[in-house]
């Protein structure tokens, strides 16, 4: 059995391969702006069909990057492939006609090609031409046909008809009959070209002479080689029924529509017999070559003539069915005679277009220009007329829109820009709807997610930045957090921080803060001081990681805020040497006489720099008061007769801060007489630990020593008037000008026009050194800082307010004098002096004499 099959399939191929030699190879024949080709049926696999890649003028080496394919429903049988190597359309898997294409006429394969970047689609018709591999058959191998004796001459007994499933030439094309003495052939042509054989008596039969014939009929069709097939034929003589039923008319018509219900009544027939009896009643069926699918949809009631709906219909699968009926008496010798019933069915829109999405482009980048394709959708209505006209639409408020390609075929396609920040992803919903009434429809969803691109800076969540630090504060302690935010994703929303390039007062910001790239929180990376540096800011840099990289800028003011690290420093009177200041007091003095002030100064703000001033020891607590706020020494009541003539203080003085720090001074007040003609302030005078003692000796001393010094520090005072005028001529006779503070040589302007006190260099002994400060805005008007040392005073860091003379008329460039605004830039071996606190007018001609002690008078009296 196998080798018989092997041999039969080697002749098919055989023929296949004379008919392809016959006809020449497939030539491209467009149709309607497509191409066409012919291709036999029953070809092995492999064979060739066509070469797309050169008919479509397709470069052959491109076709595997662009994915050219063949795009074909999902479920169906791909019989055709397309070689990527060389663009050959050839045979995948065996084609037989008769399966693909069920009903009669041309059979072609609509093939969908695709290729991408750019995206085109083709279409390409391929006709299967029909090749004689089926021989004709008949429904029974051996009929019997029952003839009255009676049958005249020239009577027709119309015989079953052999089937071919072959088109064409290849069908049945003639019947022959064998060699006999009784009956001949004829062959007959329907309407649609099929072939039928009809039996024609040539010579009266006698039963009694011979009661059957024999007969072979054969059945060939045209093709090449040809095939034929046979049925043998028992003529069965019988008595005589004279007369045959008759149909009303030979062919009938009919039209159904296919959603008819089973149990419809197709159509009513009518056969007539003239005879009696049973040789007059009339059965009906259907003839022996009705096909099996004809019997599945269609019924005959036999006695009635009704043909009835059995099985549903499909109009896209067959819209014309022919029935063959006979009718056939119930007599002896019964002849059956035949009609022709075409069933023509109507459409109904019963099936819903069909949505395919055929290539799909996602996801699709945010900046993608208008008139991007997202995807390739074809749809499809088996229903014909307008039920299989479909139209095409995507819902609303959707930045798409479907553009008509080909017929059934549209392309998804972008209609403005998108933004992934506002609508990440798109669901897409495509309508599919036919002409139909009532109109079907199919929605389909399609999602369109968006790609990201780098099309957004970041957003610091505050325009600038206001940062309070505590003066003192711990080297690398967090100070502050920055945060900033990128509505993009990924890559392009993950942030570093930064801080931009810049300088502090001379020094790179760099060494001032640094700042955690990734969190932003930043730390001081030095100990600040309030004294040296109030506020500064720096510029804070997020970038994002895309590409390119986007940046934004916040500004961070860092504000320090003082701390009370600064005790307060005497400077009226200035002691040295655990020297003690003395002062001569009347005895006559009344009460409230002011004997001196002590005054000092805070290098710290606010309350931290309020001194108050209080007496901590005294000999007699009953005789003299301190002012708390002014430092002034005052006697309380008048002096008796039994005070002591030395009375011993301490006064401290104590800061407002907390907690508070404080500094005292010792003063040693003798009470005399009369005063002398040059009143002292109080004096440095160093007592030994036996001084104490209140000896008449011990006080004539003193009295002696204070003279001698009196006189000593007088001389001295003198010479440094002279001393100091002459200083002040040069200062004058180098262009130091008054308003901008210049004093002494010694001093140096910045280039920002702040001058910078240098107190590490040693003077040379026996001189002094003199530098002056401008004040910056917001510090007393019209003041400056000075500090002036002597040989003695290297370690003194106190600066004083010096008022500053009206600028001269010959001063030619007023920008070179100090402007409000700029920043007082001291040097780390002295604190800046407090603005906060201003030296009451009692208490000026003491700073005023303490400058002048400072620069060369020392021992001199401070007269309150």
């Amino acid at each position: 059995m196998g080798a018989g099959a092997g041999s039969g399939r080697r002749q098919l191929f055989l023929r296949s391969l004379l008919f392809l030699l016959l006809a020449g190879p497939p030539a491209p024949r467009p149709a309607g702006g497509q191409l066409r080709y012919a291709v036999p049926e029953e070809l092995e696999h492999g064979a060739f069909v066509a070469n797309l890649g050169e008919d479509l003028g397709l470069d052959v080496s491109t076709l595997s990057a662009r994915r050219f394919r063949i795009v074909s429903r999902a479920g169906a049988r791909q019989h055709l492939e397309v070689n990527l190597e060389n663009g050959i359309l050839f045979v995948n898997e065996r084609i037989d006609r008769e399966e693909v294409c069920e009903a009669r006429g041309t059979c072609l394969l609509h093939l969908q090609l695709l290729v991408e970047s750019p995206l085109e689609l083709y279409r390409v018709e391929v006709e299967v031409l029909d090749i004689n591999d089926h021989a004709p058959t008949f429904p029974w191998q051996e009929y019997v046909l029952e003839v009255a004796e009676s049958a005249v001459l020239g009577a027709r007994f119309p015989l079953e008809s052999a089937q071919d499933p072959d088109m064409g030439t290849n069908s049945v094309h003639t019947y022959r009959l064998s060699p006999n003495g009784f009956f001949s052939l004829e062959v007959q042509t329907r309407s649609d070209a099929s072939k039928f054989a009809e039996l024609v008596l040539e010579r009266a039969l006698d039963r009694e002479q011979q009661r059957a014939h024999r007969v072979l009929l054969t059945a060939l069709d045209g093709g090449v080689p040809e095939r034929s097939g046979t049925a043998h034929i028992l003529v069965t003589v019988l008595d005589a029924n004279d007369n045959v039923p008759a149909f009303d008319q030979p062919s009938y018509g009919v039209s159904l529509p296919e959603d008819a219900p089973a149990g419809t009544l197709v159509i009513q027939l009518n056969a007539t017999d003239l005879d009696e009896g049973p040789n007059g009643e009339i059965e009906y069926s259907f003839s022996g070559h009705a096909p099996p699918r004809v019997r599945e949809l269609f019924h005959v009631e036999p006695r009635s003539g009704q043909v009835l709906l059995k099985g549903p219909l499909d109009y896209e699968r067959a819209s014309l069915h022919e029935l063959y009926v006979q009718a056939k008496d119930r007599g002896p010798s019964a002849v059956a005679v035949h009609c022709r019933v075409l069933v023509h069915l109507l459409d109904v829109n019963d099936n819903a277009p069909e949505v395919t999405l055929t290539s799909v482009s996602t996801p699709v980048l945010e900046d993608a220009p208008p008139g991007t394709v997202i995807a390739v959708i074809s749809v499809l209505d088996r229903d014909s007329g307008d039920n299989g006209l479909v139209s095409c639409e995507v819902g609303p408020d959707v930045p798409f829109e479907l553009r008509s390609s080909f017929r059934n075929y549209y392309t998804l396609v972008t209609t403005q820009a998108l933004d992934r920040e506002v609508v990440p992803e798109y669901n897409i919903s495509i309508t599919a709807r036919d002409m139909g009434s009532p109109a079907l429809l199919t929605r389909s969803t399609l999602t369109v997610p968006v790609s990201d691109v780098n099309d957004n800076a970041p957003r610091f969540l505050q325009p600038s930045y206001s940062v309070y630090v505590m003066e003192n504060n711990a080297p690398g302690a967090s100070i502050c957090s920055v945060s900033a935010l990128d509505p993009d994703c990924q890559q392009n929303a993950y942030l570093s921080y930064s801080i931009a390039d810049g300088h502090i007062h001379g020094m790179p910001v760099g060494t001032y803060v640094s700042i955690n790239s990734d969190s932003g929180h930043m730390y001081a990376l030095r100990s600040l001081d309030y004294e040296q540096i109030r506020s500064f800011q720096i510029q804070v840099q997020a970038q994002d990681a895309g590409f390119p990289p986007l940046s934004a800028n916040v500004t961070v003011h860092i504000f320090v805020l003082d701390q009370n690290d600064n005790a307060p420093v005497i400077v009226s009177p200035m002691l040295r040497n655990g020297s003690v200041a003395t002062e001569l007091v009347p005895r006559s003095a009344r009460p409230g006489y002011l004997v001196g002030t002590v005054s000092a100064v805070d290098a710290d703000a606010g309350l931290n720099s309020r001194l108050s001033y209080q007496l901590l020891q005294a000999t007699d607590f009953t005789l003299f008061s301190v002012a708390p706020d002014t430092g002034e020494l005052r006697t309380l009541r008048s002096f008796l007769e039994q005070d002591a003539t030395r009375q011993r203080l301490v006064v401290q003085v104590r800061d407002g801060g907390q907690p508070a720090l404080s500094a005292t001074v010792s003063l040693l007040l003798s009470v005399v007489e009369a005063m002398p003609q040059t009143l002292s302030d109080f004096s440095e005078f160093s007592l030994p630990p036996e001084a104490s003692s209140s000896s008449p000796l011990t006080l004539y001393l003193l009295v002696s020593l204070g003279s001698i010094s009196f006189t000593f520090l007088l001389a001295i005072l003198i010479l440094t008037a002279i001393r100091c005028h002459g200083e002040r001529r040069s200062c004058q006779g180098d262009g130091c000008s008054l308003p901008r503070c210049h004093c002494c040589p010694g001093s140096r302007s910045s280039p920002d026009g702040l001058k910078t006190s240098n107190l590490m260099a040693q003077p040379p002994a026996g001189t002094t050194a003199a530098t002056c400060l401008d004040v910056p805005e917001g510090g007393p008007p019209g003041y400056c800082y000075k500090v002036c040392l002597g040989p003695e005073s290297a370690q003194s860091d106190f600066m004083f307010l010096k008022p500053c003379s009206p600028p001269r008329n010959n001063e030619k460039d007023p920008e070179k004098r100090s402007r409000p605004g700029q920043h007082l830039h001291v040097s780390k071996q002295i604190k800046q002096r407090n603005m906060d606190w201003l030296p009451p007018s009692t208490q000026r001609p003491a700073l005023k004499r303490y400058q002048i002690q400072h620069c060369g008078i020392r021992g001199s009296g401070w007269k309150g």
